[in-house]
């Protein structure tokens, strides 16, 4: 049986919210801090948690500021910067934490939140391994299924959030999913579904199909690649081979570019990793045999 203790952590002067998964007993253990990715929240990131914790690996779950039970304002607005910043405070507080071996820290990222943890340990030689799962690793070239005329619209939206941004009035808000032909971060067949992963069926959940886009503007400058080039510890990369958001070819930099980087590849979508439970337990239990190798 592990413990769950609700928790919370100040970055600048935000409390940031999250939920720590601990291994019974009274011992040190190892940590795996988990970050999700773009507009989650932390209660999509239990099961994981939960698993790793039964596996004797602490697990740390969080939400970014301005997300789910973390203060922050204005609300639903992905600010890169500021993630990697609770990120790196999440980290400090494990290591801080009575139950931890600090010099076992973990991290394990989520698509955005996969860039993310590359880009934290990259600049942290204290962590001891990293798992970046369907990582984000720039922008496709092209995404299947979204004309000319809605990436169009989708880029004036992202431009007028910046300029309300910039004016200090409320963000401009679009759906972060929706189905193809809608304006929507992500347009896709599997839409229905996908929302459906993401608040576990339940109207109370954290997750809210709501997003200010102007964020994207960072993320077309963002390259992990750079860090995991710097990477001194191992990096394991989770990707899908049939992914059109984090395309297999772009994802693969990362492991190619990490000193000590290693590849998996698994069927199905991007969206097949929220959907598929086989599969999510087939990934999972890879990455616990990767930590496990690592800790030894």
């Amino acid at each position: 049986m592990s413990e769950q203790i609700k928790v919370s952590f100040d970055v600048a002067g935000v409390r940031v919210a999250g939920r720590l998964h601990l291994p019974a007993g009274s011992g040190r253990v190892p940590c795996v801090v988990l970050a999700h990715g773009f507009s989650g929240t932390m209660d999509r990131l239990v099961p994981y948690a939960e698993r790793f914790a039964a596996e004797g690996i602490g697990a740390l779950v969080f939400d970014y500021r301005s997300f789910g039970e973390s203060d922050g304002e204005p609300r639903q607005l992905p600010d890169l910067a500021g993630q990697r910043e609770d990120l790196r405070a999440a980290v400090a507080f494990v290591r801080a934490h009575e139950r931890v071996d600090p010099g076992r820290v973990l991290l394990w990222g989520n698509s955005l939140g996969g860039a993310h943890v590359v880009v934290v340990a990259a600049g942290d030689p204290g962590v001891a391994a990293v798992s970046a799962q369907i990582p984000f690793n720039g922008f496709p070239k092209r995404v299947e299924g979204r004309s000319a005329v809605r990436t169009a619209q989708l880029l004036a939206a992202i431009v007028w959030d910046a300029v309300r941004g910039r004016l200090g009035l409320s963000p401009y808000y679009i759906p972060m999913v929706g189905h193809p032909g809608e304006l929507a971060v992500t347009a896709t067949d599997e839409a229905e579904q996908h929302i459906s992963t993401l608040t576990g069926g339940d109207a109370a959940t954290l997750w809210r199909n709501s997003v200010a886009p102007r964020a994207m503007l960072d993320m077309m400058r963002y390259r992990p690649a750079e860090a995991a080039a710097r990477l001194t510890c191992p990096l394991l990369v989770c990707a899908a081979e049939a992914d059109r958001e984090t395309p297999l070819e772009q994802t693969q930099e990362l492991a190619d570019r990490a000193p000590r980087g290693e590849l998996r590849v698994y069927p199905g979508t991007h969206f097949s990793f929220y959907t598929d439970p086989d599969l999510r337990e087939h990934v999972v239990a890879d990455q616990i045999a990767f930590f496990r190798r690592v800790l030894r």
